[in-house]
This record gives structure tokens, C-alpha cells and sequence, in this order.
């Protein structure tokens, strides 16, 4: 059980009634930065709604590199987790704290049912899963059709609009993991910005000037 305060960032999605019904059987977890919230091949039990954070959701080749699906923010569920919980498959998706991050874990059981039962949770169900694969065919577009230099300063962007903040702490490598390529080429690539002047690099830390 927890607090209704702690659903704050959903009031504006759920009514008072599924407020209290969440309220009543979830239960309220913290994660530090770079912990895994869901892995590859885990059995589901829980759905996340997130808190306070961002959490970052990857998938995972044969060689083990990963690539960046989409972020979730304060307010977000992670739709790819809610489709292995419908079918009762185990996951296909890596969920990692992007910062620290909280959750609240609401049972599968309650999830099913509500979405019977609830219009509001319902709405919010199928809304997750617009805007998750919306994200995705971005994410598809952007491997397809743009350069590496524009795929970099758009992943940049992307985490300032996250962070809301120009001064990104962050390190060559993260990048490269994120966008599935090697450090080297992504600090070349970053080097390549500084002297267009779209970037600042500094010691772990990207600001962000064109912006």
C-alpha cells in the first residue's frame, strides 16, 4: 500500500477511483542510476509507472550491444512491458534508470482487470502504446534515413529536452551505447560539433550551445 500523494504525476490521468484502487495494491521501489528496472528474458509480474526519473528502455543483439528505444519520464509506463504482461511472455526489452529513479509496481492481475473495468486506466493503456511506437518509428527513421553527426546532435537535443538542462553529464562511451556504436566514432563525431560550435566538451560533460 502507499500514499495517494505519491501518484501525483497520474492525477490528471486516472480518476479518484483508480487513484485509490492503485493506492491500495502497489507498492513504491527506488532504483539508482545505471540499475537494471527490467531485463531481457525476465518473467513479468509488474508493471512500472514512474515516478520520478527517466528510465532508459534498449533492445539487445546477439553480440550483447544495445540500442536506445525510447525514455521514459515522470508519468510514463513502459508499453513493451505491458504487451509481455497481457500475453504472459517474458520481456524483450532492458529497462535501466537513466538517474535515480522511483516506481510504482502495480500486480499484472490489477492491470488486466482494470482494463476491463476502468476507462480512464484503459485510455491511459492504449495511449502508452501510441506514443511508445510512435517513438519507435522515430527511432526506426533516424537509423534509416539520417547521417551519424545528425543522429548524434538529435540524441544530444533529446537529452536536454529530458534533463531540461544544456549541461549534459555524460561520457563518450554512454553515447556510443546508446546509439550502438563505438567510442571512437562518436568522439570524432562530438569533436566535429565543438568546432562547428554546436557543443562545449568538457570532462564527462557536453554542453549544449546550438540549441
Amino acid at each position: 500500500m502507499i500514499s495517494k500523494e505519491t501518484l501525483q504525476p497520474f492525477y490528471y490521468l486516472f480518476d479518484s477511483e483508480l487513484i485509490d484502487k492503485i493506492a491500495n495494491v502497489a507498492f513504491l521501489k527506488s532504483f539508482k542510476k545505471s540499475d537494471i528496472i527490467i531485463d531481457i528474458g525476465q518473467d513479468l509480474n509488474y508493471i512500472p509507472l514512474l515516478i520520478s526519473g527517466n528510465i532508459k528502455v534498449l533492445r539487445e543483439d546477439k553480440e550483447g550491444d544495445e540500442l536506445l528505444l525510447y525514455v521514459l519520464e515522470s508519468g510514463d509506463t513502459c508499453a513493451m512491458s505491458l504487451t509481455c504482461c497481457m500475453v504472459k511472455s517474458v520481456s524483450k526489452i532492458r529497462a535501466i534508470a537513466d538517474d535515480n529513479v522511483t516506481v510504482v509496481m502495480i500486480p499484472i492481475t490489477n492491470m488486466k482487470l482494470w482494463f476491463n473495468s476502468n476507462e480512464s486506466w484503459r485510455l491511459f493503456i492504449l495511449q502508452s502504446y501510441q506514443v511508445r511506437f510512435d517513438e519507435m518509428l522515430e527511432t526506426i527513421d533516424t537509423l534509416a534515413f539520417m547521417k551519424m553527426d545528425e543522429r548524434l546532435y538529435k540524441h544530444l537535443t533529446d537529452q536536454v529536452k529530458l534533463n531540461g538542462s544544456t549541461a549534459l553529464e555524460i561520457t563518450h562511451q554512454e553515447i556510443a551505447e546508446d546509439m550502438h556504436t563505438s567510442r571512437v566514432v562518436i568522439s570524432r563525431l562530438l569533436k566535429q560539433l565543438e568546432k562547428a560550435q554546436k557543443i562545449k566538451l568538457g570532462r564527462n560533460k557536453i554542453t549544449v550551445i546550438d540549441f
